[in-house]
């Protein structure tokens, strides 16, 4: 389980474990949490009160601090998972839906032809188009897209980058994506 830590402002910083969000907590870092609690830590006892000390988490934590992610600058990770995540597992020349091992990444404009790997020049393909599309662009291989590709937004990635968003982190995520987001159902 992971908690998502923002910054004071409410920019989403990273995935982080509970023993990590236990460490701001102590530290005294955290400025605001939301969501409901998923951990509860034991500590001592102090020996003037004899009170045990105990630390609460919430899913959602909102730390001190400048945020160390400008959101302007972000370059999200392009990974297979994340990519086929983006394109719901939707093939986009044939237009089904296929489980993760049975698609790939394709390269719009291909290596062969000068293409580059990044956001905007891939989409998700099944093995048989992106085999029948082969070194050509959807044009010369008459293969239309049947959706365009998108760089992810800072919200869309950190739901791309975690399998296991609990219910009130995927729906203060969710608040945040834009209306035309393909993560919106």
């Amino acid at each position: 389980m992971k908690v998502l830590k923002l910054s004071a402002q409410g920019l989403p910083q990273s995935w982080i474990s509970l023993e990590q969000a236990v460490i701001h907590y102590a530290a005294e870092e955290v400025r605001w949490e939301v969501g409901g609690e998923v951990a509860v830590f034991h500590g001592g006892y102090n020996a003037l009160s004899g009170l045990q000390s105990i630390i609460r988490v919430n899913s959602i934590i909102g730390t001190r601090g400048l945020p160390n992610i400008n959101p302007f600058d972000l370059r999200p990770g392009l990974t297979n998972a994340k990519l086929f995540a983006r394109d719901r597992n939707i093939c986009a020349y044939c237009g089904d839906h296929f489980h993760e091992t049975s698609l790939t990444r394709e390269h719009i404009v291909p290596f062969a032809q000068n293409g580059r790997d990044h956001w905007m020049n891939v989409v998700t393909a099944c093995r048989a188009c992106n085999a029948r599309k082969a070194n050509r662009t959807p044009e010369q291989a008459r293969m239309p897209l049947l959706y365009a590709p998108y760089v992810p937004t800072l919200w869309e990635d950190f739901i791309l980058r975690n399998r296991r968003i609990l219910a009130d982190q995927m729906e203060f995520l969710m608040a945040h994506l834009p209306r035309h987001s393909r993560l919106v159902a």
